[in-house]
């Protein structure tokens, strides 16, 4: 039996303040974050934002009650990371994990979950 395509993903909980800083400082390493209530595999985006983000908070049974109300996020990694169907490399994970480490307003547990590809729009070219 074959496993569905997948994107390997990072899941965090962000602070919506910062959210716009950390989707740049992501995008200059080719890491791409895709707040669950919008991104494009997800048919019913904001009730699947609410069930992960309680989902988040419930299992830190309290350390996490400050991240409540924030934003849930998928990070995925950029084509410059991949090396054909081989796992995502370990400098990649160590990447993501430094940048997010430099943020108070995220929250995460180290690891990957596997959700369905999140095809990123290219630019048409005449």
């Amino acid at each position: 039996m074959r496993r569905e395509p997948h994107e390997n993903v990072a899941t965090v909980l962000v602070d919506p303040v910062l959210l716009p800083a950390l989707e740049v400082h992501l995008m200059s390493l080719d890491l791409r974050l895709w707040p669950v209530a919008t991104a494009p595999i997800c048919e019913d985006g904001p009730r699947r934002a609410f069930q992960l983000r309680r989902q988040l908070v419930t299992a830190r049974r309290g350390a996490w009650d400050d991240a409540a109300e924030w934003v849930p996020a998928w990070i995925a990694f950029g084509d410059s990371w991949r090396e054909g169907s081989e796992p995502i490399p370990w400098v990649a994970r160590r990447t993501l994990y430094a940048v997010l480490d430099g943020y108070a307003g995220v929250r995460y547990h180290r690891g990957l979950g596997g959700v369905p590809p999140l095809e990123v729009p290219r630019e048409q070219t005449a």
